[in-house]
């Protein structure tokens, strides 16, 4: 076991980081193009739904259980098998759901873009008040600031710890403060580190007693059946919020964001919006207006391929035994390269899609970038914050699942080879 670098002597470092670049100019030399930079299905998890492209055909009949005709206009909410997979999937009920087009993120903007224009359920519009400010619990997920920071929206970093953000600050900001209208969560396997909210947490989130009339909990549960494990014991099953909010008396307060993206197909799931009735019909008032309806025949596809909630969790269970060996792959690399030298730190998830990785203060663009140079592609430093701006520079987001398993091979060595690098060059600024 090597000792940590920073109980090495100058001259050891010196000696070390000459064997490093020696290492890192053959990688170099190799003219790799590998990619880790976004949470992707490999082209085997694609693959796994291939057969649901036959499900609707020309010979089909189009018609659900109720007679609803999908290749029409109408069921602006989606049809009803839909509505119920997706209730089931976000663990609420039908009459809450709104099915969607194939991106949440796209129900997501809409929403925000709604609050701006015309308010939540006739609260002021956003764009008329001299100061809007969404909480940001970090690191995070890049899209939802892009959102926000788009909108002009100022965003607080929110800390995260083992059981989700940091709900004292979060109910401090809340409570006093009425230019916060709403808070970011990726309550379950969050982005990046594949932190699950706890019971508590939760509740503590339900419980919220906002200054603002029109704030809201924007509860983007994208990983909900996205489980890495086959055991029950190491599946983590989340809190309902909405049913949690209402026993609260803040029936309102949340909207809540899924999809098939990473169930299905990215580029041809379904999303939903799941809320509190009065949020709903506010929705629809304008979402009548932007579209006729979203494509019920891809949500009839949907619903006969998987027909139910333990044909989806089934289906999960491939998509586990895809991805698993990957992250097992990543963490071992890690924890054998880099788990005695006191560099960096990192989270060993249940489900989601990636890996949150900490190297020391300092060094995140560093590593990204010198990984670029050797041919491999990570998220960009600092995307896990708002703005862009890690204040520590340390956080970077391993994606395993894009790559095969000799790409990720590589990939992985040359990213652990950049954080020794880039740690000794910073020791050796320290000395």
């Amino acid at each position: 076991m090597m000792k940590a670098y920073k109980n090495m002597s100058r001259e050891e470092l010196l000696k070390l980081q000459k064997e490093l670049e020696a290492a890192y100019e053959q990688a170099k030399s190799e003219g790799l193009k590998l990619d880790m930079s976004r949470g992707k299905p490999s082209a085997e998890q694609l693959d796994l739904s291939k057969d649901m492209l036959d499900v609707v055909s020309s010979e089909s009949n189009c018609k659900t259980r109720e007679g609803i005709e999908c290749r029409n206009y109408g069921e602006m909410e989606g049809i009803p098998a839909a509505r119920k997979l997706m209730a089931d999937m976000m663990g609420t009920v039908p009459e809450k759901v709104i099915v969607c087009g194939n991106a949440s993120l796209n129900v997501m903007f809409d929403t925000i873009s709604r609050s701006m224009t015309h308010g939540v359920c006739g609260s002021t519009p956003w764009c008329k008040l001299d100061k809007v400010k969404f909480l940001c619990p970090v690191p995070g997920y890049d899209r939802h600031f892009s959102i926000t920071e788009y909108f002009g929206i100022e965003m607080i970093n929110i800390p995260m710890s083992e059981s989700g953000p940091d709900m004292d600050l979060v109910e401090k900001y809340v409570s006093e403060d009425a230019a916060v209208k709403g808070i970011w969560c990726v309550p379950k396997y969050s982005n990046p580190q594949g932190v699950c909210y706890s019971d508590e947490t939760v509740r503590r989130m339900a419980s919220l007693k906002p200054a603002a009339e029109d704030f809201r909990i924007y509860w983007d549960n994208a990983y909900a059946v996205h489980h890495l494990y086959e055991e029950k014991e190491k599946q983590v099953q989340l809190l309902d919020i909405i049913s949690e909010c209402e026993k609260c008396g803040n029936p309102d307060m949340v909207f809540e964001f899924a999809s098939t993206s990473k169930v299905s197909f990215p580029g041809g799931g379904i999303s939903a919006i799941a809320a509190s009735e009065r949020n709903l019909q506010y929705i629809k008032k304008s979402m009548t207006i932007m579209t006729i309806g979203y494509d019920k025949i891809n949500q009839l596809r949907h619903a006969r391929y998987f027909k139910d909630i333990e044909g989806l969790n089934a289906h999960m269970m491939k998509h586990a035994a895809s991805i698993r060996p990957k992250f097992q792959a990543v963490l071992k690399a890690l924890n054998e390269e880099l788990g005695s030298l006191e560099i960096a730190t990192w989270i060993e998830p249940k489900g989601g899609y990636f890996i949150s990785f900490d190297a020391m203060e300092g060094c995140a663009k560093k590593i990204v970038e010198k990984c670029k140079e050797a041919g491999v592609i990570m998220t960009g430093a600092g995307s896990s914050y708002p703005y862009k701006k890690d204040p520590k520079d340390s956080n970077i987001r391993i994606a395993p699942t894009f790559p095969t398993s000799e790409e990720l091979a590589k990939a992985t060595a040359i990213f652990v080879l950049c954080v020794k690098l880039v740690s000794v060059e910073k020791l050796l600024e320290e000395k």
